[in-house]
């Protein structure tokens, strides 16, 4: 596991576009998506990008992460929505190759297991991006998740509905109280995961990620059963890690500003043309 600690989360998101980019580039055709508002920054430099050349992402297939549960279509904070409005559709991919759990299925288990099913027919996901909650969770799996499951329907702690309620008016009353999450099990499938946080609110989750091994209790601890795992974190969301309690398969590096700024420059104008 890397794990890079950069000036903010422009350069962060800057990153992580150039790790999308590398991936499309050479080829591979499913992404993994997350929503929340720690995406918002490679979301914006991808279409930034390619807006005006839609072509380079227009072959690939997009699995999110998790669904709510209870939300009516059409509703603006389906996770489907958001991340049509926000990311594919600018990038010009067709909306029957953008994929989300069926939570409108009658039955919801069997729902999840299909899901899995097509991931696994499209290839698997070549790089998923995910986000990390303040209580450690990562897609919609809340502590005590196990390791291994599948993609199912979770009921959301009440700290997870208060951390999203910002999205629904600041009321958490209109959080929905379940989800239909990939489990942890489908995430570590995926051949590379790419994990960003922003900001002292994770921290203690990032600090906990560095130096415990995995933990049911803290479902982000997940990441060390996976072999290529990338995290980009500012510098806020570091200040909890000591370098002395850092895990043995945990290599830090610094990124510093003057550093930083090359890299944007020379991504700038770099459009993928395929």
């Amino acid at each position: 596991m890397e794990v890079h600690v950069m000036p903010d989360p422009r350069a962060i998101g800057a990153e992580a576009a150039n790790r999308f980019d590398e991936v499309v580039g050479g080829g591979a055709r499913v992404l993994g998506l997350a929503t929340g508002s720690s995406p918002d920054q490679v979301y914006a430099e991808l279409v930034n990008r390619h807006a005006a050349f839609p072509g380079a992402y227009r072959a690939c297939r997009v699995f999110l992460l998790d669904e709510y549960v209870g939300l009516p279509q059409g509703h603006p904070e389906r996770y489907a929505a958001v991340i049509r409005r926000t990311v594919t559709d600018p990038l010009g991919i067709p909306r029957d190759r953008v994929h989300a759990p069926d939570v409108d299925a009658r039955d919801l288990a069997a729902a999840g297991e299909r899901y899995d099913e097509a991931i696994a027919a499209a290839g698997g996901v070549d790089l998923q991006l995910l986000g990390v909650g303040t209580n450690g969770h990562i897609a919609f799996n809340e502590p005590g998740a196990t390791l291994a499951r599948g993609t199912h329907v979770t009921r959301l702690t009440d700290r997870t509905r208060q951390d999203n309620a910002r999205f629904f008016g600041g009321r958490v009353d209109a959080v929905p109280r379940a989800a239909m999450t990939q489990g942890i099990g489908t995430i570590l499938r995926a051949r590379r995961l790419l994990l960003i946080a922003t900001g002292a609110a994770k921290a203690d989750a990032i600090a906990g990620l560095v130096s415990r091994p995995a933990d049911p209790e803290l479902p982000v601890t997940a990441l060390h059963r996976h072999p290529a795992v990338t995290v980009l974190v500012d510098p806020a969301a570091a200040s909890g890690i000591s370098e002395a309690d850092l895990l043995p398969d945990v290599r830090m590096r610094d990124h510093d500003d003057e550093r930083v700024d090359r890299m944007i420059g020379a991504h700038a104008d770099d459009r993928i043309r395929l």
